[in-house]
């Protein structure tokens, strides 16, 4: 098993220049060896780097499909505000409107 011990500067073994694709391949190789181990002890074969690949896509896309998800509530609930808005503002200028008149009739005469 692939062990990786982070330092106090929280750099892998004290080596700042890790990357990310050193840090990926760790991480592959590991999941390799406990498949490979799992396997010998008859636990499982179905851990390894691929269904492990497999299974992060798949959980993308339904990450992405509840994100749309929500943007698409969000956007109704805004396309909702926006009309209750309209007709607010409609009904207020109904109401309003004469009064406003009204003052502007009495400005006017003044």
């Amino acid at each position: 098993m692939v062990l990786i011990k982070i330092s106090s500067s929280g750099c892998m073994n004290g080596d700042p220049t890790m990357n990310t694709q050193k840090l990926l391949q760790l991480t592959l190789d590991g999941v390799d060896s406990l498949g490979f181990r799992l396997d010998q002890l008859g636990v499982t074969s179905r851990i390894n780097r691929h269904n492990l690949a497999a299974f992060l896509f798949a959980e993308q896309k339904h990450w992405e499909g509840e994100w749309d998800s929500l943007q698409a509530k969000v956007d109704r609930r805004r396309s909702q505000f926006e009309h209750l808005a309209l007709e607010v503002e409609a009904r207020a200028d109904s109401v309003l409107g004469p009064i406003r008149n009204q003052f502007n009739r009495f400005r006017a005469s003044q």
